[in-house]
């Protein structure tokens, strides 16, 4: 690749989102922008194909476009005005399994103050001749503002986990761009003109391409809740390591899973920790009991529960402790798990589940940078569990995606924590009636690593 040509951000799905933004583009350094996308759609459309709409510095106006198109054996060409450019690059649900729609999108003189023009050339694979698509599209948005977002939406439904979007800075040749990435790997890749923010969701290498000195935050896995009237799931390991000088060679990423909800009487998963070479790992969170078992120790502590007596929630050893159960009739209220920033509750008066314990957000800037965590935080506990015997409630998961623990009206299962916070899984409610509930996954960890873009 030509040294004027940078990947200035990337976003790989690690679930299905409706819409992906690309934000905190340099306003110099570049005189071009091209996006490249890889990317199937969650819509059932016969035509085989989704639109794809991007839309310039959150405007929905001013756009239009003329598009000539191949569709199986016919062609044809259209011209349309709309609140964004669209063109068909996501391969839609109903085509071939596993085939991705390609697109390349080049925007000329983005900082310019003439209207923008677009030109894309895309194509949707699929096995049946009728449906295959190739496409090229020209677009405008007749505006003279410089470009500093922009927002690529599914026309239809979501793009699925493993969709990918980035996003290349071209600079004149035979300048130097003044904004470059100083190292290659990660799910995302951002910056916030300030930082470059290399986020893996899932386990991969970051290889410096020269020294640097980097932070990283990195969190293991949640806990699994509890089944049948369970404990929380505890929250994975909260680690920040600053000032780490990195060399140009390759590090091992590797993200550790969340814990699987209690099933059939037993307790949650512990979370699997997550680890970067060379620093010590985030260990994963540990599972809320079940009936009358204690929650298991880990990074924080899964919740405690009750029956014949009362038990304890489990030891945080980088978190905080899971809270213990409230009580040995009625609704026999489990504890919450702890979370990274404080410990889970106990149950309640006999009667309701713990909430389980808040997250941290100390690194909240990251979050809103990398689009990740819940509202700044991450590694929340799980809610505890109840019997449901009189009246009450279930515990509320953590702040930063605990989930909560099974609602009040039957056995119902504990809801998972958020993925890539790791936060641990509600903990089952239940009845004497069979069959019994399930409790929540515990939410899987992440790293992000975060240096200057100055020297």
């Amino acid at each position: 690749m030509a040294d004027n040509y940078i990947l200035l951000e990337r976003t790989e799905l690690n679930t299905d989102a409706a819409s992906v933004t690309f934000s905190n583009i340099p306003q110099s350094g570049y005189t071009d922008l091209k996006i490249v996308t890889s990317a199937r759609g969650t819509a059932s459309l016969s035509s085989g194909y989704v639109d794809g709409i991007i839309t310039f510095n959150g405007s929905t106006t001013g756009y239009s476009e003329r598009m000539v198109y191949g569709i199986g054996s016919s062609a044809g060409s259209l011209s349309q005005s709309s609140t964004g450019i669209k063109w068909n690059f996501a391969t839609s649900s109903v085509a071939t399994a596993s085939t991705f729609g390609n697109s390349e999108a080049y925007i000329p003189n983005y900082t310019s103050s003439n209207n923008k023009s677009v030109s894309i050339d895309t194509v949707a694979e699929n096995n049946s001749s009728t449906v295959n698509i190739l496409a090229l599209n020209a677009g405008l948005w007749s505006n003279t503002a410089a470009i500093t977002s922009i927002t690529i939406t599914a026309g239809s439904g979501s793009f699925v986990a493993n969709s990918t979007f980035s996003l290349y800075g071209i600079a004149a040749l035979g300048t130097t761009p003044v904004i470059a990435p100083k190292a290659i790997g990660g799910n995302r890749i951002d910056n916030d003109g300030t930082f470059w923010y290399h986020t893996f969701t899932s386990s991969g290498t970051f290889t410096p391409l020269q020294g640097i000195t980097a932070s990283l935050l990195v969190i293991g896995g949640g806990g699994g809740g509890g089944h049948y009237v369970g404990g929380g799931g505890g929250a994975g390991g909260y680690q920040v390591f600053t000032s780490q000088a990195l060399t140009a060679t390759n590090y091992s990423c590797t993200i550790g899973a969340g814990g699987a909800g209690g099933t059939s009487a037993g307790a949650g998963t512990d979370g699997a920790s997550t680890t970067f070479t060379g620093l010590s790992a985030s260990i994963g969170g540990g599972g809320g009991g079940t009936y009358n078992t204690a929650g298991r120790n880990g990074a924080s502590g899964g919740g405690g529960t009750a029956a014949t007596g009362f038990t304890a929630g489990g030891t945080g050893t980088q978190g905080f402790n899971g809270g213990n159960a409230g009580g040995v009739s009625n609704n026999y209220p489990a504890g919450g798990g702890g979370g990274a920033g404080a410990a889970g509750q106990n149950g309640i008066s006999d009667t309701t589940g713990g909430a389980g314990g808040a997250g941290k957000n100390s690194e909240s800037a990251w979050a809103s940078v990398t689009g990740t965590g819940v509202s700044g935080f991450y590694g929340g506990g799980g809610g505890g569990g109840v019997y449901q015997q009189i009246a009450g409630s279930a515990g509320a998961g953590g702040s930063g995606g605990g989930g909560a623990a099974g609602a009040i009206g039957g056995n119902n299962v504990g809801a998972a924590g958020v993925v890539n916070t790791g936060s641990g899984g509600g903990g089952a409610s239940g009845t004497s009636a069979s069959p019994k509930a399930d409790g929540g996954a515990g939410g899987s960890g992440i790293i992000i690593i975060r240096y200057p873009i100055a020297s």
